[in-house]
């Protein structure tokens, strides 16, 4: 029984010791560690929660990345399609004007050439009307030396001028 007895005492003790510490846990370290749980849970949760705005806010960054891509690509498309545009009107413009510009050379070379041509004409019907008188008058000279010739040519020119 001797063994029982301290044992008893020892049990005894041992639940004093061990209510004291449970009361001096409650009274200093239970606070202490619960509201340190607490902060840990708490700052756990505003992590999470960081982590799940930060999430949201990359959805909309990439949403918004990609509106900003589409509306960059349409711009792109609409200023190569205008610089098309600009560039066939330019090159519309230049042909208009040199064709222009060759029809005028071209009737200009006509009109040149036209009024070379008349100028040429003028000059070799000048010519040729020198020629003629020369040759009629030298022909004229010639049958017209004598008297009854002068009479003859005379009724020949009568008689053609009653024909025409």
């Amino acid at each position: 029984m001797d063994l029982i007895t301290p044992e008893i005492g020892l049990f005894f003790w041992q639940t004093i010791v061990f209510l004291v510490l449970l009361f001096l846990m409650a009274k200093f370290a239970w606070k202490p560690i619960l509201s340190s749980v607490k902060n840990r849970e708490q700052s756990i949760n505003d992590a999470l929660a960081s982590a799940e705005n930060a999430r949201k806010e990359m959805q909309n960054l990439q949403s918004d990345n990609e509106q900003l891509l589409k509306e960059a690509r349409a711009e792109r498309d609409a200023i190569l399609r205008e610089a098309r545009e600009l560039k066939e009107k330019v090159i519309a413009d230049a042909s208009d004007e040199a064709k222009v510009k060759a029809d005028k050379i071209v009737a200009d070379a006509k009109r040149s050439i036209e009024l070379e041509k008349q100028s040429a004409m003028a000059e070799l019907k000048n010519h040729v009307a020198e020629l003629s008188v020369e040759i009629a008058e030298k022909i004229v000279r010639k049958e017209l030396s004598g008297k009854n010739e002068q009479h003859q040519m005379i009724e020949k020119m009568i008689g053609d001028a009653k024909l025409n």
